[in-house]
């Protein structure tokens, strides 16, 4: 199992120039989770997508639910003390705190290719090139 963040589950799940790399990081580990928060972000992402009509809102809404199907189970709540811990110290937003959070939770690896949040959390943090190689 691996923590993603929300622009991974984008790249997996709407056909662009990362796609491949997401793919990567699926089958090296196929068990992805995420705070609650990601369902949120992920809207956003597809509805700004079809506000600039780069996707379909059939489509969009046939992503987001094929994506909620594939992560029913594997979404985890939060303390909130310690996320506005882990955003003081790093200088991070407490949004991407979330993931952090989760990722130590649960003792695994947080997958995203933020450079800030890989800079700030070395030891949970790995971008996708590093955990597909």
């Amino acid at each position: 199992m691996i923590v993603v963040d929300t622009n991974l589950l984008v790249y997996l799940y709407v056909q662009g120039q990362r796609t491949a790399e997401a793919e990567a990081v699926l089958l090296r580990d196929p068990v992805w989770a995420a705070p609650v928060l990601w369902r949120s972000e992920f809207r956003n992402v597809l509805a700004g997508l079809v506000r600039r009509r780069a996707l379909g809102l059939e489509d969009a809404a046939r992503i987001v639910s094929e994506a909620e199907r594939a992560m029913a189970g594997r979404e985890y709540g939060v303390v909130s003390e310690r996320v506005l811990r882990l955003a003081t110290q790093s200088g991070c937003s407490a949004y991407d705190c979330e993931f952090v959070s989760v990722a130590q939770d649960l003792g695994v690896p947080f997958v995203t290719a933020d450079r800030k949040l890989l800079a700030a959390f070395p030891t949970t943090a790995v971008s996708p090139e590093a955990f597909a190689a």
